[in-house]
């Protein structure tokens, strides 16, 4: 018999199915038994009449909660059933894995007569044992909503001739710069896990393909403890041909995130905002847009902030923050495009202007950066004097190949999928990654 999902036994009451999955709670009594029954699709109550069915009491001997156990039997409906009134009548319970007990406390559980308060674990130990901690509806909501967002993005991306490609993550060289990045023993030489997939998107570009997408591990080697950082994030990028200036990507992106959060919205809103606390808005187009001197100046007369000596030419983690203050109060908006970057803050492959401005931006979402895009410079000469004057002419000589035998003008984007996560539900980036990896966490 084929398994039946939780979420589709409506559509066959009466009928008999496999349902399969894991306990999430048993109540064992002394002529009546119930167990929660959870997939990933949703919950089920299984009543066991003990005289009835007296051929299930060895299954439920020694049951314990997340437990994976496979029932047999009609789904009927019953008003006086709590979840979803519908409940199960089994005929057959077969034990595929019994559980221990379990090492954390997933949730805060209140103290009852019998029983001391418990209190939720706290988020390193939960990481030891993710897998066990990744079964609550709230962790299950949190991947779909990523799944989700990433599929959005995919589609839109599809539906307007991109291609997705999967680029390498050995390298022979930094994808950045020298600094953050892992090196790894290569066989005879060194080679190093890719900061992003910068490089190989522009080779992308310089062989035709116009317009690509990745979703991909990026690995930045940053001593960095902020609810923000990791060592390994997903990355989704993309780079287009044919701009005629870096504000074609920002409207790019601009219609892209739109599309993903009403996706989300539509699906998932009303469940976000129950767990979370947290509407997915849809924004309004097209995002507001400052330059970052423009905006330090309405920082200062709204809230009399103004960066320290040498951070003028880019964002401040206390600018970011305020400037989300100022675009909802003058915009009623949550994204904020920051334009005009100071030359020495930007990557020597972004295009400058005529007055050596990089033709780039940030995207501020909720207080926070989530992307850095920009024209790059596809001109042979003007790129390789960029790179020299950083002192990378060397390093990046297999990159600056790709310019040669020409190349059409182009730009692109980065953002992350686990820092868009966790600005989507107002979690920490620990809990927005599968398997949190930072400094100090290599394991599981």
């Amino acid at each position: 018999m084929n398994r039946t999902y939780i979420r589709d036994i409506p559509r066959h009451l009466g009928s008999e199915l496999l349902l399969q999955g894991f306990v999430e709670n048993f109540r064992d009594g002394k002529s009546m038994a119930f167990i929660v029954l959870k997939d990933i699709t949703g919950k089920v109550q299984i009543t066991i009449e003990k005289e009835k069915l007296p051929q299930l009491l060895p299954a439920l001997e020694g049951l314990t909660p997340d437990s994976v156990i496979s029932v047999t039997g009609k789904a009927v409906a019953n008003e006086f059933v709590k979840l979803h009134g519908i409940e199960m009548i089994p005929s057959a319970i077969a034990v595929e894995s019994l559980a221990a007990a379990l090492p954390i406390a997933r949730e805060d559980i209140p103290a009852t007569k019998r029983k001391a308060a418990v209190e939720k674990s706290g988020i390193d130990l939960r990481i030891d044992y993710r897998w066990v901690d990744l079964r609550t509806d709230r962790n299950q909501l949190m991947f779909k909503v990523q799944s989700c967002v990433v599929a959005a993005m995919r589609e839109f991306l599809l539906q307007n001739n991109f291609l997705e490609i999967h680029s390498p993550k050995l390298i022979g060289a930094a994808s950045e710069s020298g600094a953050d990045v892992f090196s790894v023993d290569y066989f005879e030489r060194k080679a190093y896990l890719a900061q992003s997939p910068q490089f190989y998107k522009q080779m992308a570009m310089a062989g035709g393909f116009e317009r690509v997408f990745e979703v991909g591990p990026v690995f930045r080697a940053e001593k960095s403890f902020t609810s923000k950082h990791a060592t390994e994030f997903t990355g989704f990028d993309l780079e287009l041909s044919y701009i005629q200036s870096y504000r074609d990507v920002m409207q790019l992106q601009a219609e892209l995130l739109t599309h993903a959060l009403q996706k989300l919205q539509a699906q998932y809103g009303e469940e976000i905002e129950k767990r979370f606390g947290l509407p997915v808005i849809i924004p309004t187009l097209p995002f507001p847009v400052i330059t970052l001197q423009e905006l330090y100046a309405e920082l200062k007369k709204e809230f009399n902030y103004t960066p320290e000596e040498g951070e003028c030419g880019d964002m401040t983690t206390e600018a970011e923050r305020l400037s989300y203050q100022w675009v909802q109060q003058k915009y009623s908006h949550e994204f904020l495009f920051i334009t005009d970057f100071g030359a020495e803050k930007r990557a020597f492959y972004h295009m400058r202007d005529e007055h050596g401005v990089p033709q780039g931006y940030d995207l501020i979402w909720r207080g926070v950066e989530i992307t850095t895009g920009a024209q790059r410079e596809h001109r042979h000469d003007i790129l390789k004097a960029q790179a020299a004057e950083r002192g990378l002419a060397e390093d990046v000589k297999f990159y600056l190949e790709f310019f040669k035998y020409g190349c059409p003008p182009h730009g692109g984007f980065g953002l992350g999928v686990d820092r868009l996560t966790m600005l989507l539900l107002g979690t920490h980036i620990n809990e927005t990654e599968f398997l949190f990896r930072s400094p100090k966490r290599l394991t599981p």
